[in-house]
């Protein structure tokens, strides 16, 4: 069995720590529940400048490693790697943060799940080839048996994937999200996708 998993909001608390963030950088108070929009730029009402800034700074090393764990998620990860499964965490995180990424799996139990950074939001300059670097043409030839994803503008990666169970990881800002199939359901906690994915 093959499954996916999306790294942000799904199995670390990344939006809330990006919702102090905004407020230590600019003072803008947008609690995580007001998060209405994957686009943090929107979300948070930013000008080309701040949201680059906010970007940047989020993404430096020691920020990345200090975010929360969403809770039971390396706990069920583990169980199915224990049964077998091969798990694979496709972030949009740009490549440069690969390193602090791979330490923060590896600090919260995590070291034996793959992890590949995918320009899943248009976001990198230049794709680095790289074996932990998964261009598009490439991902497209995977195939998946369940996925865990947050984001309303991922779904589109798994058209070609009409069997695959997709779990939508419930956040904010995909509340009023239309699913695009039958295969798509919402789930709120790490302990409810153990059940669903036996």
């Amino acid at each position: 069995m093959n499954i996916y998993i999306d790294f942000d909001d799904c199995i670390s608390e990344t939006a809330k720590y990006f919702s102090k963030l905004v407020y230590e950088m600019f003072g803008k108070d947008v609690p995580y529940e007001k998060m209405d929009f994957f686009n943090l730029q929107q979300s948070f009402k930013l000008n080309d400048d701040e949201y680059e800034k906010l970007i940047i700074k989020g993404h430096e090393p020691e920020i990345l490693l200090d975010y929360e764990e969403t809770p039971g998620a390396s706990k069920t990860i583990n169980s199915w790697i224990d049964k077998g499964y091969n798990v694979f965490i496709i972030t949009g995180r740009p490549y440069n943060s690969y390193e602090p990424s791979r330490q923060w799996l590896d600090e919260h139990g995590l070291e034996r799940v793959k992890l590949y950074c995918m320009d899943k939001y248009g976001r990198e300059d230049k794709i680095i080839d790289s074996e932990h670097n998964l261009k598009l043409d490439d991902f497209y030839k995977m195939k998946f048996d369940f996925a865990v994803e947050d984001s309303p503008e991922a779904f589109k990666y798994f058209k070609h994937l009409p069997e695959t169970k997709v779990n939508v990881f419930d956040r904010p800002w995909n509340r009023t999200a239309e699913f695009p199939g039958d295969n798509f359901r919402r789930v709120f906690d790490w302990e409810s996708l153990g059940k669903i994915i036996p």
